[in-house]
């Protein structure tokens, strides 16, 4: 039997249209009521916040960074200048992957994988959002030319000009300047971020660093209109940079240069400073080296070459080098027993070759095996008898002879400006006590009575000592800095000047130095007869590097040389006016009177004499009366 068929109910579908229209509706009404909220909330509600972020987006405010203060010698040459150099930098913010934008610059520059990765190192230092960070420096035309091709490939990338240190002398000046370098991690984590805000060098040693703050200048800022790639647009607002202030130095750029050829390629230290205002002439470190190199990122196999070199280059010798002064100290050593009381300008010791403390068999020769016979005061500084400051340090004693030679300087940093320098030592009985846990012996005394043991000075610290004797006690510390901005530098601490019972002591030294160069008999009457323009007071040094036994003689050809004794002159000149004092130590030179008085005389030369070989009329007190007198 047929089923029936069942009609459509077109009512019902009516009304499930209807139902679906309408919740449809409901739901765009939802949704539209949810998006004009939102954006209610938005632009009215957040209005401010969103509207900030946006100008952020669109403003960024960019340091400016001031340009370095240069720095001149004494007669206005510049020594540390300033030149322009195209550096490639990468903002990482505006690189998106950054890391492949660098890839890509090796690629297109043709660099190593050593460079991509110190790109890298570079990228990731700590810097302020948006701020470009050099990666390469000193580009060529060509890298820039390729750089420019592919632009389009390097986002965030840019060929950026800006001025980088340069020193015109090169090596002449890198142990006393100093150099500026990258600003590393460790650094970063010290300096102000605003201070050094855009800036990426800063100086790493000697004056350069000393004076940083000085030479340094303050950060400028502009704000800059950009757009959704980063790209400048215009520039709203600009506060310009302040210059770092301009640096002039007490050296003389002819006189260091005459040091160094005095030292005719041996390693050694010179330096010579003006008595009387403690301004450093010449500072002289052999070898030495180019500064430039670091300026801007040393490679490594040009660092290694300098580290690992046995000539130590990068050695600051004047500051640095510890030495034995040996009988450079003897002048000061007979104005400490003078003003001790323990000898008298008349008191005498018999020299028969040695010295031995009482009921001791051990001999302390003298350097003249042969002995002096009967010396005074003024005879042993000019023969650098060696038995009678034996028997001055056995009479004066470790305690006094402590307590006079850390007022001439030993012992301590002496300079005003020089950060580098290193204290010496003066040793105490306090001192052996503390270092080895052992008393102290009356033998240590004898032998420091001639700048042996345990005594070690800076060649600075015996300039600095022999301007004592110079200046009678004056105490002025050396220093680098003529002028800073035109305004000469100020001690705030200055050491006590040395007051002696009687001030005539100071001649009593003076005259043995004097006779060590012009005396019938003195160690170094070879220069002191070549000398004939103006009258030298100095002194000679032996500074043992190898110790020697009981009985044996000094044989430098059975010795290494670099085992050698190290030759030491100390002096002041002219004489009766002092106007240049000059420590010279020649490593290895093995006589002080032989190798480094020569030198000595050579750097004063330079400073005192004109070009006719005359003293210069400014350091002659009869012909500067002449001029003055109307």
């Amino acid at each position: 039997m047929p089923q029936p068929i069942p009609l459509k109910d077109h009512e019902k579908d009516a009304r499930l249209v209807r139902r679906r229209v309408i919740f449809g509706l409901a739901v765009v009404l939802l949704l539209l009521g949810v998006l004009a909220s939102r954006m209610y909330y938005l632009q009215v509600i957040q209005y401010e916040h969103h509207s900030t972020l946006s100008e952020n987006n669109r403003v960024h405010v960019q340091p400016i960074p001031p340009t370095r203060g240069l720095i001149f010698d004494r007669n206005g040459k510049i020594i540390a200048d300033n030149r322009p150099s195209f550096s490639l930098t990468v903002t990482r913010e505006r690189a998106g992957d950054w890391r492949s934008v660098l890839d890509v610059v090796v690629d297109v520059l043709g660099l190593t994988e050593e460079d991509r990765a110190l790109f890298e190192k570079r990228v990731l230092q700590g810097r302020r959002p948006f701020e470009p960070v050099p990666i390469l420096f000193e580009l060529s035309e060509d890298q820039i030319a390729r750089i420019a091709v592919n632009q389009f490939r390097l986002p965030g990338v840019e060929v950026a000009a800006q001025l980088v240190r340069y020193y015109p002398e090169g090596a002449h000046f890198a142990h006393s300047v100093g150099y500026v370098g990258r600003i590393n991690e460790r650094e970063l984590a010290k300096l102000d971020p605003v201070d050094y805000a855009g800036t990426h060098h800063i100086g790493k040693t000697g004056i350069e660093k000393f004076y940083e703050d000085v030479l340094h200048g303050e950060v400028g800022y502009e704000e800059v209109e950009t757009n959704a790639r980063g790209r400048v647009l215009r520039v709203l607002k600009r506060t310009d940079p302040v210059p770092g202030k301009d640096l002039t130095l007490t050296l003389d750029l002819k006189l260091q240069q005459a040091a160094e050829a005095a030292l005719a390629g041996r390693r050694g230290a010179i330096v010579a400073l003006q008595p009387d205002t403690g301004e450093v002439l010449a500072m002289v470190s052999q070898p030495s080296f180019d500064p430039n190199l670091f300026v801007t990122g040393i490679s490594f196999k040009d660092y290694g070459a300098l580290r690992d070199s046995l000539d130590q280059p990068l050695y600051n010798r004047v500051l640095r080098g510890l030495y034995p002064p040996g009988s450079t100290i003897k002048p000061m050593m007979a104005v400490a027993g003078l003003d001790a009381g323990v000898v008298t300008p008349t008191s005498k010791v018999f020299d028969p070759g040695f010295f031995q403390l009482p009921n001791v068999k051990h001999k302390y020769r003298n350097w003249n095996r042969g002995g002096d016979g009967w010396v005074d005061l003024v005879t042993a500084i000019m023969r650098s008898n060696d038995t009678y400051f034996y028997d001055l340090a056995h009479k004066l004693g470790i305690d006094r002879m402590h307590d006079y030679m850390t007022q001439f300087g030993l012992g301590q940093r002496v300079s005003l400006d020089m950060n580098e320098e290193t204290d010496g030592l003066m040793p105490s009985r306090d001192w052996k006590r503390s270092r080895y846990r052992q008393p102290w012996y009356p033998g240590e005394t004898v032998i420091l009575g001639i700048g042996q043991g345990y005594m070690q000075a800076t060649p600075l610290q015996l300039a600095q000592a022999t301007s004592l004797i110079a200046t009678r006690g004056k105490w002025i510390r050396p220093r680098l800095a003529k002028s800073i901005a035109g305004e000469p530098p100020v001690d705030d601490n200055p050491p006590p000047d040395i007051q002696l019972r009687d001030p005539r002591y100071w001649d009593l030294a003076q005259e043995g130095m004097e006779m060590v160069l012009y005396g019938a008999r003195g160690t170094a009457k070879r220069v002191g007869d070549t000398a004939t323009a103006y009258r030298i007071a100095g002194k000679s040094g032996t500074a043992q590097v190898v110790a020697i036994k009981q009985g044996e003689r000094y044989d430098s050809e059975a010795l290494a040389e670099r085992h050698r004794d190290h030759a030491l002159f100390v002096g002041f000149a002219p004489a009766d006016d002092p106007q240049i004092v000059v420590a010279v130590m020649v490593e290895n030179g093995e006589s002080g009177s032989g190798v480094a008085a020569p030198v000595l005389k050579q750097v004063m030369d330079a400073w005192l004499l004109d070009e006719n070989g005359q003293l210069k009329t400014e350091f002659s007190p009869t012909l500067s009366a002449e001029v003055a007198t109307p």
